[in-house]
């Protein structure tokens, strides 16, 4: 196993995302919110464009899955749907290309088989991470030679949207069907589902919004109130 993803093996990787509309928005804040991330134990941190990715690895030495959310007309693709946000997340420094791997066309009409060759052809020694929705794309990328699988993208694609808590059956089915890491991501907002998700056999966990989106947080709380 990689070394580097050796060091992710059961921990808490931390999604360190705010998109522009939102109250966080901007580098430097990332920086700081990656760097609490890191002292309260988390193992990675992920991370959305090359700026932030800069800014984050000033902050901390911990590996970065790093991705460039970005929409193109003609796909709904949007998580580093093309090479060029693969060139920007490796300028950055990112350790690990995260990416849609969903069998979905990808702008320009480009398949997620030619667009893993292409990757692999430029950067033969990159890491890559897949994110899926299905067994079936899982197994796919599997196939594909991706380092790690990711089910970050389950009720997220319009053939999942159904699904809105973490899938548990995805996650265990990955696990039986595959021989490489299956990170477990999307929708787990409790430590308790965190660490299920580890004895059900994930090889590290992501969350995101349950720790570094306050605005989200504030709503879980107030929806609570009587």
């Amino acid at each position: 196993m990689n070394p580097i993803i050796n060091t992710f093996k059961g921990g808490l990787i931390v999604s360190c995302q705010a998109l522009e509309a939102e109250p966080l928005f901007g580098s430097e804040t990332m920086g700081k919110m990656a760097l609490a991330a890191k002292k309260g134990g988390a193992v990675g941190i992920r991370a959305n464009t090359g700026i932030d990715i800069i800014e984050i690895k000033k902050a901390v030495s911990l590996p970065i899955i790093g991705l460039v959310k970005q929409n193109y007309e003609d796909s709904e693709i949007y998580i580093t749907p093309t090479i060029k946000e693969v060139d920007e997340v490796i300028r950055a420094g990112a350790d690990i290309i995260a990416f849609d791997a969903t069998n979905r066309i990808r702008p320009n009409g480009q398949t997620i088989t030619d667009f893993v060759e292409a990757v692999k052809e430029k950067y033969p020694n990159q890491l890559l991470m897949g994110d899926i929705s299905t067994l079936e794309e899982g197994i796919f990328a599997a196939d594909l030679g991706v380092d790690m699988i990711s089910t970050t993208l389950c009720g997220y694609t319009p053939y999942t949207s159904q699904y809105h808590s973490f899938n548990k059956d995805l996650l265990t089915n990955l696990v039986n069907e595959t021989n490489i890491p299956i990170v477990a991501e999307g929708r787990i907002d409790t430590p308790e589902l965190a660490a299920e998700c580890i004895r059900l056999g994930a090889y590290a966990v992501v969350v995101g919004s349950a720790i570094t989106r306050p605005q989200e947080i504030t709503k879980r709380f107030v929806q609570e109130l009587p």
